[in-house]
């Protein structure tokens, strides 16, 4: 597999350096990209910021002529979930039951980070309506198709639906997302681009709609490990430092045998095990390793887990007023929070931080554990219209990463397909805090894979 001929913000802010291009043409190439009949961007996008994002060019232009400008990224269109205040805008979360909700006062702090380094907002992304799925139907604003073999229409993966089309179509050049269960790295491996998931803490999660406080995370997709790695930075409100792959010679990478590797699709087996035997060659050292901790998980999620405790909570007010607006899949999942008890949620509790704790100890000697990001391939959107098979392929798509978020991890997913094959993640993953060497790593891995 070859790297895709495709910018990314390192070589576009070179670009915009040189004057080789300028903001206003970038931009002005994203919204013909959206406004393309042909194209996705009807519904990978809610709303299009067509003439904020065209004035916000011209001055970001201005601004680097007089060498004032606020970053070397400013003046690159970038997409915002629809999960995220924006000033001045009504936050619906993918769903029809917050129209009339009073636009946002200010912007969450992740957006007015991105605004802050020049970064244009072009519009808001589709989602799983309020990112209760990873499979990004939304039945509302429509499915974006993901980029595999669009004639036949399989699903983007979710929640961040309309961020990984955005990105994988050019209709943006990197998109903010929200990870809770793997709501980044999904879209992004079901669209054959870069997502990543950050340790919870390092950034804000004001200003976003939450689906589980708990596990919820802010994170970037894009083309790129580098891409993604510079969007983190500046969400994190941290300096923007060259990425420096790491060499595969001498990686230590566990493969976990327990629940990960279950049921997995032939082609996703096929492009893991590629993967793994590539990186081998090249010296990586490779183990294959049990992970009882991850047993746990199943039974913390028996009743809904945090997700549906902490979102019935959210939500239990809004169900009573507009609950016949929702997707019956969404709040029938929202719905089993009401019966999860409050010794149930402590056990909960309890029981997270207990692996958390064992599963630090058991990965210390590797330096990140991996899996593919999905057991399956993109469905077919028609194959969904059945809830027993939604409800399968949803819980597939979901099950590895969703490891990860309980373990209060960081983790990112990198594509291991090769040209013209269903798109496949390849993830990779640590203990909380260690987002700088999962960069690395996934760099150095990036970098071999498409040799």
């Amino acid at each position: 597999m070859t790297m895709p001929n495709t910018p990314t913000l390192t070589s576009l802010a070179a670009d915009l350096e040189s004057g080789r291009t300028n903001a206003r043409k970038l931009v002005d190439e994203c919204l013909d990209k959206i406004a393309d009949k042909s194209g996705e961007g009807a519904r990978a996008f809610v709303h299009v910021d067509v003439e904020a994002a065209i004035e916000a060019a011209k001055a970001m232009d201005r601004l680097r002529e007089v060498r004032a400008a606020p970053s070397p990224f400013a003046g690159i269109p970038i997409s915002i979930k629809d999960l995220f205040d924006i000033k001045g805008q009504v936050t619906r979360a993918g769903s029809r039951a917050l129209d009339d909700s009073p636009p946002a006062e200010a912007d969450a702090p992740v957006v007015s980070r991105l605004r802050r380094a020049g970064f244009i907002l072009i519009g808001r992304t589709n989602m799983t309506e309020f990112a209760y799925s990873g499979i990004g139907i939304n039945p509302h604003y429509g499915t974006p198709k993901s980029v595999w073999r669009r004639e036949v229409g399989h699903v983007p993966g979710g929640s961040s639906s309309g961020a990984a089309v955005s990105v994988a179509d050019g209709m943006a050049y990197g998109a903010l997302g929200s990870d809770t269960g793997g709501s980044c790295r999904i879209p992004a491996a079901y669209n054959g681009i870069v997502g990543y998931k950050p340790t919870q803490q390092r950034i804000p999660r004001d200003g976003g709609v939450p689906l589980s406080f708990t596990l919820d995370s802010f994170g970037p997709l894009a083309r790129t490990v580098e891409c993604c790695a510079v969007l983190d930075s500046i969400l994190a409100d941290e300096p923007v430092r060259p990425l420096n792959p790491r060499p595969v010679k001498g990686m230590r990478l566990a493969v976990p045998t327990t629940i990960a590797l279950d049921d997995l699709d032939d082609h996703v087996a096929k492009s893991f095990e590629r993967t793994l035997d590539k990186l081998s060659r090249q010296g990586a050292s490779i183990e294959h390793i049990e992970v009882p901790e991850f047993l746990d998980v199943g039974v913390m999620n028996s009743k809904g887990g945090f997700a549906a405790a902490e979102s019935y909570a959210w939500h239990r007010y809004l169900i009573e007023n507009h609950g016949d607006i929702y997707d019956p899949r969404v709040s029938s999942r929202i719905a089993r929070g009401e019966a999860i008890t409050a010794a149930d949620y402590i056990d909960i509790l309890q029981a997270r931080k207990s692996l958390i704790a064992r599963a630090t100890v058991r990965l210390a000697p590797y330096d990140a554990v991996v899996m593919p990001t999905s057991a399956i391939t993109p469905p077919r959107i028609l194959d969904l219209v059945d809830d027993r098979a939604f409800a399968k392929a949803n819980l597939l798509s979901l099950r590895n990463c969703t490891l990860i978020n309980m373990m209060d991890g960081c983790s990112i997913s990198v594509p291991c397909h090769q040209a013209g094959e269903a798109p496949v993640g390849f993830m990779l993953s640590a203990v909380g805090g260690s987002d700088r060497r999962i960069f690395a790593l996934g760099a150095g891995v990036e970098a071999a894979i498409h040799v």
